[in-house]
Parts: structure tokens; C-alpha cells; sequence
């Protein structure tokens, strides 16, 4: 983090020099950032940015083109390291609630924990369980996702991803796919993680919850870091006329 020193032992993820493209079109630029343990930190920027590629490349779903990631001191994109066992520290959320519609929520939970973790059906349903009290839906346990509503369905998204015990948490625009009605009920839940000292990365145009929220604020334009800093900085003094303009228009 610019201006401050951070142990190695503080640093949950560090980001150094990432670039991405696909094909021709470079979607990010020699993107470099730290994020401490028990941080929250909100990516904003408009589409095309390169905000929610960043975010992919930090468990791998996207491989960088150049640069290194560490998460907790481990680099992940060296070719020698165990990425499936890495990776399962790192959960992630995404716009898409991708739920098997042919499974209740509880078995929605369950599966990884048993696929993945290898955990007995009993410990899977115990844990499953315990995270959907955490988000708010112990009474929708036994429900198919049909019959849940979408904030309902991000909400066991969210829960699936705590069974899996990580050490941080990505969301990727979680609640973009939402009517504004559902939006909040995502939004305490993540509000609850923060609270709790979770690790999180967060793509998101919820400015209410990134001034709340947020320890640290990053704008991104064009595949680079155009400006970063608390969100008192960032919203109410930000250095980037690009910043200002683009805060502006979605306040």
C-alpha cells in the first residue's frame, strides 16, 4: 500500500505487475496493489475497465499474460504451486448465482464441501446449515432455487463459498443482477462479512456500500490503477479528473 510499510504477514494478497490480454486487446496494464488481512477493498471503474478481470485472474479462473500473484505469501501463478489447493482459500461470488436448479439450497452448499474438502455428508450438511442461518435463509434450507427469490439466491451463492472456509472473499458485481428491491438483503450480508474481518475484494457500483464499507477504494480505467485511497478521499477529494467525472455520473 503506498505510503505505509506492511509486514509480508499482514499482506493477504499482493498483486505485482499483472497484465491480461486476449488476443490484440490488453484489458490490464502492469497492475499493482496490496491487500491486508481483514481489508475491504472496492474496485470501481466502468465496464471495460479491467476491474472484474483482475478480480478472475487472482484465483486463476483468468491466466495473467504477465506479472505474479501471491495470497498469503504463496505465489499462485508459479507453474509448481498446487492451484486447486490454493485456490480453495480464496471464494468467490459472482453476477451469476450459478446454483444447480435440480438441488435444495442446503445440497447446493453441501457439494463442494463433499466433492472438494472431502467432508462426510453429515459435517457438509452441519456446516451447509450453519451458513445459511448465516445469511439469513436457515428457513429456506430445503427450498430448489426456483423458489427463491434472486437476492435469496446470491444469498446461498455467498453462503456456498463461507462453507468452503476462505481465508478471503472476491465479489464480482454480486449484486448487479438484482432488482433494487433485493439489492440490500446482499448488502447486509457482505456488510456482516466486513464486520467480522473477512478479507475482501469487491467489484461493485453500490457507492453507499463502498463509502460505508470500504477500507480503501481503487478506480480503474483502461487497465491500469487510475486512483486509489480511502473513500473519503476517493469520493469527496478525489486527484483524478477522470475520478471526478465518473463518481459524478453515478452518484
Amino acid at each position: 500500500m503506498k505510503g505505509c510499510v506492511v509486514s509480508d504477514a499482514e499482506i493477504m494478497i499482493s498483486i505485482q505487475h499483472l497484465s491480461k490480454s486476449f488476443g490484440e486487446t490488453q484489458v490490464l496494464r502492469d497492475v499493482s496493489v496490496d491487500v491486508k488481512r481483514g481489508e475491504v477493498v472496492v474496485v470501481l471503474g466502468p465496464s471495460g475497465s479491467g476491474k472484474s478481470t483482475m478480480l478472475r485472474c487472482i484465483n486463476l479462473l483468468e491466466a495473467p499474460t504477465g506479472g505474479r500473484i501471491f495470497i498469503e505469501g504463496q505465489e499462485i501463478t508459479d507453474s509448481k504451486t498446487d492451484v486447486n489447493k490454493l485456490r480453495e482459500r480464496v471464494g468467490m461470488v459472482f453476477q451469476q448465482f450459478n446454483l444447480f436448479p435440480h438441488l435444495s439450497a442446503k445440497k447446493n452448499v453441501m457439494l463442494a464441501q463433499q466433492r472438494v474438502l472431502r467432508r462426510s455428508k453429515e459435517e457438509a450438511e452441519r456446516v451447509a446449515l450453519q451458513q445459511l442461518e448465516r445469511v439469513g435463509l436457515a428457513d429456506r434450507a430445503d427450498f430448489l432455487p426456483a423458489q427463491l427469490s434472486g437476492g435469496q439466491q446470491q444469498r446461498v451463492a455467498i453462503a456456498r463459498a463461507l462453507a468452503m472456509d476462505p481465508h478471503v472473499m472476491l465479489f464480482d458485481e454480486a449484486t448487479s443482477a438484482l432488482d433494487p428491491e433485493l439489492v440490500r438483503g446482499v448488502l447486509d450480508v457482505m456488510r456482516n462479512l466486513a464486520d467480522a474481518g473477512m478479507t475482501m475484494v469487491v467489484v461493485t457500483h453500490e457507492m453507499g456500500f463502498a463509502r460505508e464499507v470500504a477500507d480503501r477504494v481503487i478506480f480503474m480505467e483502461d487497465g491500469v490503477i487510475v486512483e486509489e485511497g480511502t473513500p473519503q478521499q476517493v469520493f469527496d477529494n478525489p486527484t483524478s479528473e477522470r475520478t471526478r467525472d465518473f463518481i459524478g455520473h453515478i452518484k
